[in-house]
């Protein structure tokens, strides 16, 4: 956090720490905001003491705050992973090379030779190493949603790291954008939002600890499908000294996935949405109905959807 601190002063960027019943209670960093729990619950938003505690929810609160205080753009990340060189603030608008291949692809292929998947990822599709049909040549893209990989110890699932952890680099090559309709996993350790992408940062809170940043992403691509764009992945740019985890408890965090994220990439494309940018956050909520509907998440989740997207108007406002 430190070394992030230091790029953002040099760059004139602001770090927002959210806090929770863990933690410090200050967070004394330069251009740094730290909201503590009675911070939070003093924030004129409904959604603020409606969150759980002890929960990774509650970043929601910090893009509420990024946007009411228009920021042009929002990075998350957490707090063990650090900037490498050469980050700097992203644009949008980037040079890509776009891939289509309907159905589940896993980019990790284009940046490693090495037999990973990225978390998220349906176990069943870890095996496949066909590769897409060649790219479209690179050319300029709008990418609301932009994925960074991160070196050290990148972003896998329990299986992978149970079985066979050890630290990685990533090669580095152009970026590489995802076709609507082809689904791939991404996450919350190094990520870039637009605003037309922002009401789709909502972060469930009554999925596991280690499924909310990935089936948020699932209901962002369906959405992002509607506007015509793609998830954008890119090079590394930070590196990650993992935080200790109890590697079973993350797997049995990670169960709903194994069985459901399949079937929810099928639920969501059989959802019909409305296209264009001012039914973002409609096609947010329907998407939410929809895996209620089907039992994976439970109605308490859906009135939060709906907080979240009223908060998110009046921030913008």
């Amino acid at each position: 956090m430190r070394r992030l601190s230091q790029k953002l002063e040099v760059h004139e960027g602001r770090l927002i720490v959210i806090g929770d019943r863990k933690g410090p209670e200050s967070f004394d960093l330069p251009r740094t905001r730290f909201y503590s729990l009675a911070d939070q619950l003093a924030m004129p938003l409904e959604l603020a003491s409606k969150l759980p505690t002890g929960h990774y929810g509650r970043k929601n609160l910090g893009y509420l705050q990024a946007i009411h205080h228009r920021a042009a753009a929002i990075f998350e990340t957490d707090d063990d992973n650090a900037p490498l060189d050469n980050w700097t603030p992203r644009s949008c608008e980037q040079q890509a090379e776009t891939w289509n291949r309907p159905g589940w692809f896993n980019v990790y292929r284009l940046f490693s030779t090495e037999f990973l998947w990225p978390r998220g990822l349906p176990l069943d599709q870890v095996r496949d190493g066909s590769l897409p049909d060649s790219p479209v040549r690179a050319s300029s893209v709008f990418a609301p949603i932009q994925q960074g990989l991160v070196n050290g110890s990148p972003d896998v699932d329990a299986v992978w790291r149970l079985l066979l952890d050890r630290d990685l680099e990533f090669t580095r090559r152009a970026n590489v954008v995802l076709a609507p309709g082809t689904w791939c996993p991404f996450n919350s350790q190094c990520t870039w939002w637009w605003p037309p992408a922002f009401p789709l940062l909502y972060l469930p809170c009554f999925a596991s600890f280690r499924m909310t940043d990935i089936w948020r992403s699932f209901v962002a691509q369906r959405c992002l499908w509607e506007i015509g764009h793609g998830v954008l992945f890119h090079s590394p740019e930070m590196v990650q000294d993992r935080n200790v985890h109890d590697l079973m408890r993350d797997f049995q965090d990670e169960v709903p996935g194994y069985l459901n994220n399949s079937r929810i990439g099928h639920l969501l494309e059989d959802t019909r949405l409305e296209a264009g940018q001012d039914a973002v956050a409609e096609n947010l909520v329907r998407c939410y109905e929809v895996l209620v509907q089907a039992r994976l998440l439970p109605q308490e989740e859906l009135d939060l959807v709906k907080t979240w997207v009223s908060d998110c108007r009046k921030a913008s406002a």
